[in-house]
């Protein structure tokens, strides 16, 4: 690799809004997780450059320490021993070598020397062979997106950011070949000029396929399934019997295994997807409210290609979001906005300038002086959002207004929008938060149960009785089943359909124990949903975002529950057919699934 290539990406890395110190990732893409490490560069031979680069590692050193004690306090601990004791290890003196690797939310993180990025399929394949040989970690680690860490490993990791390119395009067949590292933007991005592209789309496009794929991602649909069915075929580098190429032709029993493996059963190389015709899609945004919703919800289901719902906790607003090929006869809609972008914004701009005299002589405000200085109409809304409730994110009356005013902001921002699918699709997820995403069967295509509304209705009536302080949006997506087993949506009837819902607490503060205390509200509001809505509804959790208890019996029952659901037999049998020593797996993945 040349070093001109290793500085641009280097480059590009230090570019993004994380904090990234000498990474020992260096990728084509800004990376949305954070590496650090306490090395430096070597010395310029000019004295003005160096002195330059000291300071400014001297100062990166600074907000490592800041970011690390924010990422500490998102932790609850049970006694104030543990505390102390972990908050004087967390200050001391690292190694050079000990790089630090969180997810994009900063709500976990570990510390390694073992950090590896092949270049090559043979760099991986000698990699994975001489770990194995040595029963060294290697856990794949993606973009690190996932909300609960699940690729993070401290013993080690694998990440394919290196392994980037587009392999193979068969225009005629709608099928691409690539490598598992590229990332879902990349990719689109290069075989557009085909005119194709991926058949549906998670909220962002910062995921490496292989990430994406091994974790059971979705976009939304009820005719769509999720990501893993547009699996054709895929290269496993496993430990044990070296580099296999799996499809339904070729031991369809462990490929479909291996399609939502987790990571846990080989490291994914390459992978063939089936892609679709490249479209315009018109997307539609309203706000409407549950009454509307029940009345019209089969029909929402069926007749449009991708719609979501994004409900507004203690209001009756849901904004509905549909999206449908343009029409070639029609064109796009012809629609004049009621209200410009500025009249949409204004409630929330509104309430944060009264909020501001509210909380100006509060320690809240006198931490953050900024909040009295930056210009607010330069702030979208998810960015407005994120202000208003660092104000008070625990007072469910201070989160009530701002959820009220997020309700006036999408009816004022009814609308239109046309574009490409890889545009269109895409959705602000808002800044730094804890995600709790469960998966539930809701009928099937032709014949909608509509349990997926009776649980919205139970969550919303279970958020208002228990005073949760719970911000906008509670997001609820759809997809068709997945034959994956390991899946959330697995079915084997073909017309099954999933409802996906999704609960959040943003992090809108790097105020240590500010995010201590929402990490808590946060685990009691999911602690709730489950305790009372999951069993109930055959609800399972997004495989990125569902977090392991600490408690002995808590964990016992969660493993019971995923025996119910999914082969973990089946699953542990070709874990240790393939990876004997357990080196691609972490401490989530033994827990989840101990071997007897």
């Amino acid at each position: 690799m040349q070093t001109s290539l290793r500085l641009r990406r280097t480059l590009q890395s230090l570019h993004h809004h994380r904090l990234n110190l000498k990474p020992p990732i260096t990728t084509s893409h800004p990376s949305p997780f954070s590496i650090r490490t306490l090395s430096t560069t070597s010395p310029s031979p000019s004295s003005s450059s160096s002195d330059a680069e000291l300071r400014k590692y001297v100062g990166y050193a600074a907000l490592l320490a800041f970011c690390g004690a924010a990422t500490y306090y998102s932790f609850p601990f049970s006694d104030n021993a543990k505390h102390k004791k972990a908050h004087i290890f967390r200050y001391a003196p690292l190694p050079e070598d000990l790089h630090t690797v969180s997810n994009w939310s900063g709500t976990h993180e570990v510390q390694t020397r073992n950090f590896h990025q092949p270049e090559t399929i043979l760099d991986l394949e000698n990699l994975v062979k001489d770990s194995n040989e040595k029963r060294a970690k290697i856990r794949p680690v993606g973009s690190g997106l996932s909300p609960n860490g699940i690729g993070l490993a401290r013993a080690g990791m694998v990440n394919l950011a290196l392994l980037d390119k587009v392999l193979e395009v068969d225009k005629e067949k709608k099928r691409v070949r690539v490598q598992a590292g590229i990332r879902v933007q990349q990719l689109v991005d290069e075989i557009k000029e085909y005119g194709i592209t991926l058949q549906n789309f998670a909220s962002i496009r910062e995921q490496q396929i292989g990430g994406i794929l091994q974790v059971g991602a979705h976009g939304t649909g009820a005719k769509l399934p999720p990501i893993d069915e547009q699996v054709i075929s895929m290269k496993l580098v496993t430990p044990a019997k070296g580099t296999i190429e799996l499809s339904k032709e070729k031991d369809p029993e462990l490929f479909y295994l291996a399609r939502c493996g987790l990571g846990g059963l080989g490291v994914v190389a390459e992978v063939t997807l089936q892609c679709v015709e490249r479209q315009e899609l018109v997307e539609h945004t309203a706000l409407s409210n549950i009454k509307e919703i029940k009345k019209n919800h089969k029909k929402l289901l069926s007749e449009n290609k991708h719609v979501k719902y994004l409900y507004i906790p203690y209001t009756d607003s849901v904004v509905v979001v549909t999206c449908n090929p343009v029409s070639k006869w029609k064109g796009p809609p012809k629609f004049k906005p009621k209200y410009t972008k500025d009249e949409a914004m204004q409630d929330a701009r509104d309430l944060y300038k009264e909020c501001l005299t509210k909380y100006r002589a509060d320690e809240i405000t006198a931490k953050s002086p900024e909040n009295n200085e930056q210009d607010i109409n330069e702030l979208s809304f998810t960015e407005l959002r994120d202000k208003l409730l660092a104000l008070d994110p625990l007072n469910k009356d201070h989160v009530i207004k701002v959820n009220q005013a997020e309700a006036e902001f999408w009816r004022k921002s009814e609308g239109y929008r046309v574009g490409w699918a890889d545009e269109i699709l895409g959705f602000d997820c808002g800044g730094q938060q804890w995600v709790s995403e469960i998966c539930f069967p809701a009928g099937t295509f032709a014949k909608p149960s509509m349990k997926d509304l009776e649980y919205i209705e139970e969550l919303k009536k279970l958020i208002e009785k228990e005073e949760i302080p719970a911000p906008a949006p509670i997001e609820q997506r759809w997809s068709a089943c997945s034959q994956s087993p390991m899946s959330p949506a697995y079915s084997s009837a073909k017309d099954d359909i999933f409802s996906w819902v999704g609960i959040i607490m943003y992090l809108p503060t790097m105020d240590a124990r500010q995010r201590k205390e929402i990490t808590e509200e946060f685990f009691h509001y999911r602690h709730l949903t489950q305790s009372q809505l999951w069993d109930r509804y055959s609800a399972y959790e997004h495989w990125a975002k569902i977090e392991v208890p600490k408690g002995k019996e808590e964990l016992a029952a969660l493993q019971e529950r995923l025996n119910k659901r999914f082969p973990v037999d089946s699953y542990n049998k070709a874990g240790k057919e393939l990876d004997p020593n357990r080196i691609l797996s972490n401490n989530i993945l033994e827990k989840l699934f101990p071997l007897s």
